[in-house]
């Protein structure tokens, strides 16, 4: 058995600790990660406090942990034009401060009312953002959310890649969301690995049932019902070596510190999502 991907710490895993960006960075450097995914609200919390871009920069570079994606909350596809060109205008902010971090991408999941938003839409709303992200130096990563009234499953965000037009646009998967909206394993020979930006590791159990499990029941890898080594089969087949992120909303881990939890996070990570040469 190998593993074939990246080890990506998403910061939410880190959020009991209440670490701020330095500290998030520093945890999953120490654990080994190559990666972290940071949230917006995280890194502007920690600027109102004081600190600075350069800063981060410097400790994401002198850390050696890449700044694989950050995790927004813009309204790019809301019905609503004057909300969806404020989440533009949100966008566009966000973007450029990222690109002084030297973040790679940025996640564009269905945030707002876009419950009647056709595809065709979002599409064409999704180009829009996807070049304004180019401008800047920034790749934007669409996300589907499995509880979202629009762009929900797998098939709905390839329809949604395709049809923007976008030349390498790139998905953000996650196999909590594949579950909640019921997209299955099978559903992921859709994509190929070069339209795949980064893949969310996390479990589930099988109970709360799928209709009322929230993200924060959802567990470690290896420790719940998920098809994990089915998706990890399907990911290296479909030629994907990038990064493997863990996301988790576990709100209390006991007597777990943050080194500890980043540390069961990749060696669970690994185990689960190893494959056969």
């Amino acid at each position: 058995m190998m593993f074939p991907f990246k080890a990506a710490l998403n910061a939410s895993t880190l959020f009991p600790f209440k670490l701020n960006v330095l500290e998030q960075v520093r945890v999953a450097a120490n654990a080994g990660y190559e990666g972290i995914e940071l949230w917006v609200g995280e890194i502007e919390a920690y600027l109102r406090d004081g600190g600075t871009t350069a800063e981060l920069r410097e400790c994401l570079e002198s850390s050696g942990v890449v700044l694989a994606n950050a995790i927004a909350f813009f309204k790019w596809a809301d019905n609503d034009e004057a909300v969806r060109e404020e989440g533009f205008a949100q966008a566009e902010r966000e973007m450029r401060m990222l690109a002084e971090l030297g973040c790679a991408a940025v996640a564009a999941p269905p945030f707002g009312d876009v419950a009647d938003v056709p595809l065709a839409d979002m599409a064409r709303h999704y180009a829009r953002l996807a070049a304004l992200g180019r401008s800047i130096g920034i790749d934007v990563y669409l996300e589907f959310w499995g509880r979202a009234s629009t762009l929900s499953r797998i098939d709905e965000a390839v329809i949604v890649q395709r049809e923007s037009g976008v030349n390498g646009a790139k998905l953000l998967l996650d196999p909590f969301h594949m579950y909640t909206g019921g997209s299955e394993v099978d559903d992921l020979k859709q994509v190929n690995g070069s339209g795949i930006g980064i893949f969310h590791v996390n479990d589930y159990p099988a109970n709360p049932p799928r209709a009322v499990i929230t993200d924060a029941e959802r567990v470690f890898p290896g420790e719940g019902v998920a098809p994990s080594a089915a998706i990890a089969r399907q990911l290296y087949d479909s030629g994907y070596r990038g990064f493997l992120s863990l996301e988790l909303f576990i709100a209390d881990f006991g007597g777990l510190t943050a080194a500890d939890v980043a540390e069961k996070g990749l060696a669970a990570l690994k185990a689960a999502y190893s494959v056969e040469a």
